[in-house]
């Protein structure tokens, strides 16, 4: 058994699989998974596990050379977007439409349970040398 990192085994393997600038996509429990794109339910209840939560642990087991946001987080949840910009990674900002189309091509979304407007994040992978 794994004794540090990510202990979910989909969540893993995504990780162990994805090349540079491969994308995945944490998000909140009313996002559209589009068709074709794998989806790893995380999802409980509302609120649980937080966006934030999966936020902090797959961000520290992968390297991310980017962030893509909807544009609407700066108004509609400040909070949200206050924690993810202390990560301090570049983020680029599109709009909600947007947004959903990039997640066309995610190797994986993964679901939360949180419940609060947009709440979704796209980490477009790096390199580790």
């Amino acid at each position: 058994m794994k004794k540090h990192g990510i202990l979910n085994s989909h969540i893993s393997k995504v990780l162990t699989d994805l090349g540079h600038t491969d994308t995945i996509v944490i998000a909140d429990c009313g996002l559209p998974i589009p068709d074709g794109v794998a989806r790893i339910d995380l999802a409980l209840e509302l609120g649980t596990p937080s966006f934030l939560d999966v936020v902090r642990v797959v961000a520290g087991d992968m390297a991310i050379e980017q962030l893509t946001l909807a544009t609407e987080i700066k108004e509609a949840n400040p909070d949200v977007l206050e924690q993810l910009e202390a990560m301090q990674i570049e983020t680029t900002f599109v709009s909600h439409e947007e947004f959903k189309k990039q997640t066309q091509q995610a190797k994986v979304i993964i679901r939360t349970g949180e419940a609060t407007p947009y709440a979704n994040v796209i980490f477009h992978s790096g390199v580790i040398f």
